[in-house]
């Protein structure tokens, strides 16, 4: 006879009739157990049909199958090298070109990391020369005649500048303006002498009566 531990070891048998089937793809039975490692790929194939095979197309369809023709006017592409007339490869250039074919070269300033003197390509000889008005305006200009030269940044200060004693105006000046609150003094019920000595105009007498719809009578 089992003891009591042997039995409560046992598993508890089960009473459900189906499976649980919260799936929609379940019906009343479990799906089958994937036993492969990785899933496997399967090509659908079909039979084509005895009148599929005989089947002979129509005109509309076979100039449907037809590829689309450009339009007139399209025109290949060009090729990115095309080949050079024959005057070309024999054409001499004239002294015009080889003079405009000459990379400009600017004069070198003392001091620039650019290549010495020596070394510079000759530069070209314009035919060209410059008239009288040009290099008039290419002159540099001079200096005033009282140009003095930049000022020193430190200069001797006066011996006045040194004794001077500022005013009391000017140290008020000087001092930071004072800020206060937005109400702060202020006395909503103090009314200033000018208020209390003014004399209302007729026309203010007039606008502080009532109006006369609204005036009852006794």
């Amino acid at each position: 006879m089992a003891t009591r531990m042997q039995q409560l070891a046992q598993p508890k048998p089960d009473k459900l009739r189906y499976p649980d089937r919260r799936s929609v793809y379940w019906l009343d039975k479990l799906p089958p157990e994937r036993t492969a490692s990785i899933t496997k790929i399967v090509s659908p194939t079909w039979e084509v049909s005895e009148r599929a095979l005989r089947a002979v197309p129509s005109k509309r369809l076979c100039s449907l199958a037809q590829p689309r023709a450009p339009v007139a006017g399209w025109r290949p592409d060009h090729l990115l090298l095309a080949p050079l007339s024959r005057g070309s490869q024999t054409a001499v250039a004239s002294s015009r070109i080889c003079q405009l074919a000459q990379p400009k070269r600017g004069q070198v300033q003392e001091g620039s990391s650019c290549r010495p003197a020596d070394k510079l390509l000759p530069t070209t000889h314009w035919t060209s020369k410059a008239s009288a008005h040009t290099e008039l305006l290419a002159t540099p200009k001079h200096d005033h005649p009282k140009f003095e030269g930049g000022r020193s940044v430190c200069w001797p200060v006066s011996r006045a500048a040194r004794k001077y004693v500022a005013t009391q105006n000017l140290l008020d000046l000087s001092g930071p303006k004072e800020r206060k609150a937005l109400f702060e003094g202020y006395d909503p019920y103090m009314v200033s002498r000018a208020a209390r000595s003014a004399t209302p105009t007729p026309r203010i007498k007039e606008l502080c009566l009532p109006l006369p719809r609204k005036c009852s009578s006794k």
